[in-house]
């Protein structure tokens, strides 16, 4: 049996798959801030047999969280003389161009704590000034004096040779062993300086912090009897050790929301669609990525608390390419000064949750609106739910502020918090060159299925896909992952024929690298898979496109090949090539999967019916545009393979609700994923 647990802002979710394909799912509230508790209560409520389990693999928000919250140990940075205020210079290209109240980003390391030391090197990586090891031991004093818990030392041009880092790292471990200590060459070999330093600090801000979380979870689980293999879901789409996610906890910015993409990836690729566009709402956020041609988008521009009005904190480790916006199921809605009604960004959380939940929340949500509107039954909630109180709130803090009834507010909440979405999708898609009339939609997480008819329809998009287990779905995606490690290293080099045989060794260097981290981890090197990318621009421009790339020995028509794929996809990004222009690399970018054995899928019954037996009720909803309707409402497990259902209706499971609009059909395939129709 394979399982994998998934860490939300609200819930804790649990996948399990046995040899057989069959799946068991588990929900239970997360239990901030002892989030492992959440992870046994979890296993506890679905009943998985632990002794079972072979692989385990988990997906955590302690990283995240820790650093939005500020909830990290106190960091010191060490770097080359002159560059000591690096982290506050930052970038100039700020987002609100035109405020004239602008505020940089306040670093997470403040002055007194950023020291500098004697050392250079030049941007080949050959040395320029000796690393002054006398000056660095009073550095380390001065630190031990302050009281540091965490360290972290980024010196200039290190991606190109981390020899001072090296010995930095190590006079720090024979003087200071009980320090928790990053050099940037251990989570980027990318140039950049600003972004590299704000990188090596954000891993040891949370080091100490993961490493203590890895360490408690470890304990529980061994208490609980569990003794196969245990896996973190990193940010890249792929899993790592438990071990080595605590060296290197940066990669689990996006932990949770990238298995839900990958996930889709691998639906997609089962059920014939390589275009996706994966739609993930859970209860505190809706996340939303694009897959092209079976492709999950893999960058290192990501940064947290980016806004339209604030720079945020640059992270230059491999991400998949998400929008996430502050709308999920408990975001508030709320009416702001200019008397304009609002959905989110701040959500109601685990506790005190959403009104509906009976634990003390006093504000309306997406959810208390989708109670009010028929979309959700209170018969599906762990709790007695009160519904004259929800109206109540509903009514007190929208409704009477317009002059509309409760349910008209309801409604006005459902249609700002798709508004909000549609505009993410059109992030993702729209406005990055794609048609979404050429993708189908995999929606999930608790939300997903709820909104996600509504939103296909006005993008254009022909076909939704509702997974089982949809609303733990990312779960789910972390079944389906390999290991996988990602390897970039900066290398300019313009494209000639003498550069080959140079280009050959680096790349065959990486590979080298990756083979001996993988062999470290006890995987066979028949499992070990390797996919190449170049960054590459044209000459004199300062961004980048990332190209596939062929594996192997590279001859003179490899180049060309390259070369043209580069042009192609220049002009697919910015509408322009320049064929006559000469190109470079500047990112060398390997992707070394560690290959798992996957579980197969369970195919479900075939029947060939209207889904008249798995009919439950039928309840009045309240549409956009159509008022109150008579819908049928339909339970998920009874519905066999083939079964066809014509809208409105609803499609309910335990712990997700999927809405189908009046000119839209669901059918059921052999895997029993819901295949909506959208009308268009």
């Amino acid at each position: 049996m394979r399982v994998a647990t998934d860490i939300g802002g609200t819930f804790t979710d649990l996948v399990s798959v046995d040899k057989d394909g069959k799946i068991t799912i588990g929900k239970s509230h997360s239990t901030p801030p002892n989030f492992e508790q959440g992870v046994i209560d979890v296993l506890e409520k679905s009943e998985v047999n632990i002794g079972e389990i072979e692989a385990f693999i988990h997906g955590t928000t302690v990283i995240i969280n820790a650093l939005t919250e500020r909830k990290g140990v106190k960091t010191g940075l060490i770097t080359t003389k002159g560059f000591r205020d690096v982290l506050e210079i930052g970038r100039g290209n700020r987002p609100d161009l035109f405020n004239v109240r602008f505020q940089k980003p306040v670093p997470f390391v403040p002055r007194y704590l950023r020291q500098e030391v004697a050392e250079r090197m030049n941007y080949k990586g050959e040395v320029l000034t000796s690393l002054n090891k006398e000056e660095l031991k009073e550095i380390i004093a001065y630190f031990k004096q302050e009281q540091v818990e965490a360290l972290a030392v980024a010196y200039l041009h290190a991606y190109a040779n981390p020899l001072h880092e090296e010995e930095t790292v190590k006079l720090i471990k024979e003087l200071w062993p009980e320090v928790a200590v990053t050099a940037s060459y251990q989570v980027t070999k990318e140039w950049r300086e600003y972004e590299r330093t704000s990188t090596c600090v954000l891993n040891s801000y949370v080091k100490p912090i993961a490493a203590s979380y890895i360490d408690k979870l470890e304990a529980r689980l061994g208490e609980v009897g569990l003794k196969g293999k245990k896996y973190i879901m990193q940010s890249n789409g792929g899993t790592t050790t438990f071990n080595q996610s605590k060296e290197t906890p940066i990669n689990m910015v996006e932990s949770g929301p990238v298995a839900g993409v990958f996930g889709a990836a691998v639906l997609g690729k089962i059920l014939g669609e390589q275009n996706i566009i994966a739609f993930d709402i859970g209860g505190t956020t809706a996340k939303c990525s694009l897959i092209d041609n079976g492709e999950v988008k893999v960058n290192t521009d990501y940064k947290i608390e980016k806004t339209d009005r604030t720079a945020g904190y640059p992270i230059k480790v491999p991400v998949v390419d998400i929008v996430e916006i502050g709308n999920g199921g408990g975001s508030i809605a709320w009416v702001d000064e200019a008397g304009s009604l609002k959905v989110g960004p701040h959500s109601a959380g685990a506790v005190p949750g959403p009104v509906a939940y009976g634990r003390g929340g006093t504000e309306p949500t997406t959810t208390d609106a989708s109670l009010v509107t028929g979309r959700l039954s209170a018969k599906n909630f762990d709790n007695e739910v009160n519904i004259p109180q929800v109206k109540k709130v509903i009514q007190e803090k929208v409704a009477q502020k317009f002059n509309i009834s409760e349910d008209e507010g309801a409604l006005g909440i459902i249609r700002i918090a798709n508004s909000n979405m549609l505009n993410a999708l059109k992030l993702i898609s729209v406005r990055k060159g794609y048609d979404p009339r050429d993708f189908a939609m995999v929606a999930f997480g608790g939300g997903g299925p709820m909104h996600a008819a509504v939103l296909a329809k006005e993008l254009g998009i022909k076909k939704v896909i509702v997974p089982i287990a949809a609303s733990v779905f990312s779960a789910w995606g972390m079944l389906m992952t390999d290991l996988r490690n990602d390897y970039v290293q900066t290398y300019i080099r313009r494209f000639n024929p003498s550069v080959l045989t140079e280009l050959n060794k680096a790349w065959e260097e990486i590979e080298q690298q990756a083979l001996i981290q993988y062999q470290e981890e006890g995987i066979p090197q028949d499992k070990i898979v390797f996919m190449r990318f170049a960054d590459m621009r044209y000459l004199g421009q300062e961004h980048t496109v990332k190209v596939p790339v062929p594996n192997g020995l590279w001859d003179e028509g490899t180049v060309g090949e390259v070369i043209r794929r580069f042009h192609d996809l220049h002009e697919h990004h910015y509408t322009f090539k320049l064929e006559e222009a000469q190109t470079e690399i500047v990112n060398l970018h390997l992707v070394a999967l560690g290959t798992v054995k996957k579980p197969e899928l369970y195919k479900l019954e075939k029947v060939t019916s209207s889904g008249q037996e798995a009919l439950k009720e039928v309840r009045p909803v309240l549409f956009e545009g159509e008022g109150w309707k008579d819908t049928k409402v339909y339970e998920r497990e009874k519905l066999g393979a083939g079964a066809t259902i014509a809208g409105p209706a609803i499609v309910e499971e335990t712990t997700a609700s999927t809405v189908i609009y009046a000119g839209q059909q669901v059918c059921v395939d052999e895997y029993g994923n819901l295949i909506i129709n959208t009308g268009v």
